[in-house]
């Protein structure tokens, strides 16, 4: 087993890395180098991050665009959803799935 000497600034820096929660593995390496290496390598890892397109930097996903026959299915359903409501405005036994087949078919119409 190796042993590492390590300064009291070293000391610092590693006790506020291990503090926020930074593994002792990647805290270590960070610690034991000059703060210029440490701000030269943070301020590349911030370019990185900050390119537009970057895959890291803004994970968007992709929407799909609602069919027509979903978008009238929509509506049809809920103009015919009050008919198998009780009038609190919860579903009426087996209600939901009459709901549903009144609404494809009217859609089909």
């Amino acid at each position: 087993m190796k042993v590492i000497t390590i300064t009291p600034e070293q000391q610092k820096r590693l006790g506020k890395l291990l503090s926020l929660g930074v593994p002792l593995v990647v805290a270590l390496p960070i610690a034991m180098a000059e703060p210029e290496e440490v701000l030269a390598e943070v301020n590349r890892a911030n370019k990185v991050l900050s390119v537009p397109g970057n895959i890291l930097a803004n994970p968007a996903k992709a929407k799909r665009k609602a069919s027509a026959y979903s978008r009238k299915y929509k509506t049809a359903f809920k103009q015919v959803s009050g008919r198998f409501k009780n009038k609190n405005g919860t579903w009426r036994k087996g209600g939901f799935k009459a709901a549903v087949k009144a609404a494809h078919k009217k859609v089909k119409k």
